[in-house]
């Protein structure tokens, strides 16, 4: 399943291997991972709900994030770009990037679009990075 507003791929691993295998696809973009939620363990705590294992990342390329905030510093609030990682069955992890385009579909910034244009080639990368990894499959 995609979707318009995001990257999404499957990997043959937990979830936290997989966290691991996106940390090391992002860094070779210098991007990297700046906040993590544990959505199961915050829902447990908060509602007493059982869930399967699933975290929020915050992705964010420093570069990018100061472009996009020195030609519109509200765009902040849109940063950084969201990334959902889930294991509904175990062994098999499920990683959805945030397009950026959705970010540059908000704005009629010609300095917003380009840098948004640069965070979505980095991220097909980082996409095509954990394909080209044998646990890989197809989303």
């Amino acid at each position: 399943m995609s979707t318009p507003y995001a990257f999404a791929i499957e990997l043959s691993l937990p979830l936290a291997p997989a966290v691991e295998a996106l940390r090391a696809a992002l860094a070779a973009e210098q991007m990297g991972i700046v906040s993590e939620v544990d959505v199961q363990a915050t829902l447990k705590a908060k509602m007493g709900l059982d869930t399967h294992p699933q975290k929020l990342l915050g992705v964010c390329s420093p570069k990018v994030a100061h472009a996009l905030m020195g030609a519109e510093p509200d765009i902040a609030a849109l940063l950084p770009c969201g990334c959902g990682v889930a294991e509904p069955t175990p062994g098999r992890t499920r990683i959805v990037l945030q397009d950026p385009r959705v970010i540059a579909a908000l704005s009629s910034h010609a300095d917003v679009r380009a840098a948004c244009e640069l965070a979505h080639a980095t991220l097909r990368r980082v996409v095509d990075r954990l394909a080209a990894d044998p646990a890989a499959v197809p989303a």
